[in-house]
Order: structure tokens, then C-alpha cells, then sequence
């Protein structure tokens, strides 16, 4: 099993407190970012930031569905990890400052893939997809802290 990343960024025209406070409010804020991608989301303890623990599920293929139970933890400033308790995958938001008012966001998933070829195959074409749904939560994102 070879590991797996994913990296997206974006520079949003808002205060990093302001991008960092969105994306850590699972009962309102994240819940609108979100693309068609997931579904069944749903926050089963806290909601904002730090303890939470939230559910969804993640199609990132037409055939290839996760069950996501994602445990949230602050581990420094303007990092925000997600760990899934159903797998290896861990999500971690990075937002830091990027001049005057904006913020630099970077989202990387890692995760241990599969072997084989059907390993190589995820590695090679998972991170561009997870990338493209990321870029398209990114977006949203911004759309939503630059009001």
C-alpha cells in the first residue's frame, strides 16, 4: 500500500480569522460549501472546530463512494485536521496569511491506497479528482468570506 496525497490551494480576499472561522463551522458555514460530491451530512458532536465530529458521504467516482466519520482537531493556528474514523484518510486545512487582507488556504487529503495495479491507478488519478472537488469547495468558500 503506497500512500496518497491530494493538494489544492487557493488565495481568498478575506482575513485568515475569517477563513478559518468558516471553515471550522460545521453547523453552518461548511455545510454551504460543500459540492454535489458529498451527501448525508450531518454533525454528530460539537460543530464548531475543535471536539466536532461530522459525517458525510464522499463520491468522488460514479462507482467509488466513502463513508466519512470525520473527528476534528486544532492542532495549531489555522490548522484544522479531519481524521476518518473508517479509514486511513486525513484531511488537514491549512490557512495562512497572504498579503493584506487575504488568506492562503491549502487543503491536503492523505490516505493509505490500495496495492497492485489498482493501487497505481489510484494514486495516479485520485488526487487530480479529490483535487477537483477541493478546488470546487475552495471556490465556494471564497464566494462565501468575501461578501
Amino acid at each position: 500500500m503506497a500512500q496518497v496525497e491530494a493538494t489544492t490551494e487557493r488565495v481568498v480576499a478575506a482575513q485568515p480569522d475569517d477563513v478559518f472561522d468558516a471553515l471550522a463551522d460545521y453547523t453552518g458555514t461548511r455545510a454551504k460549501l460543500l459540492s454535489g460530491h458529498f451527501s448525508e451530512y450531518e454533525v454528530r458532536e460539537g460543530g464548531d472546530g475543535e471536539g466536532s465530529l461530522v459525517h458525510w458521504k464522499l463520491q468522488a467516482t460514479s462507482k467509488r463512494v466513502r463513508d466519512c466519520l470525520l473527528e476534528v482537531s486544532e492542532p495549531t493556528d489555522g490548522e484544522l485536521v479531519e481524521k476518518d474514523r473508517n479509514s486511513t484518510m486525513v484531511t488537514t486545512w491549512r490557512v495562512t496569511p497572504a498579503g493584506e487582507g487575504k488568506s492562503r488556504v491549502v487543503v491536503t487529503t492523505v490516505w493509505n491506497g490500495a496495492g497492485g495495479i489498482g493501487g497505481f491507478f489510484e494514486k495516479t488519478f485520485a488526487p487530480k479528482g479529490l483535487g477537483r472537488i477541493y478546488d470546487e469547495v475552495l471556490a465556494k468558500l471564497a464566494t462565501e468570506v468575501e461578501k
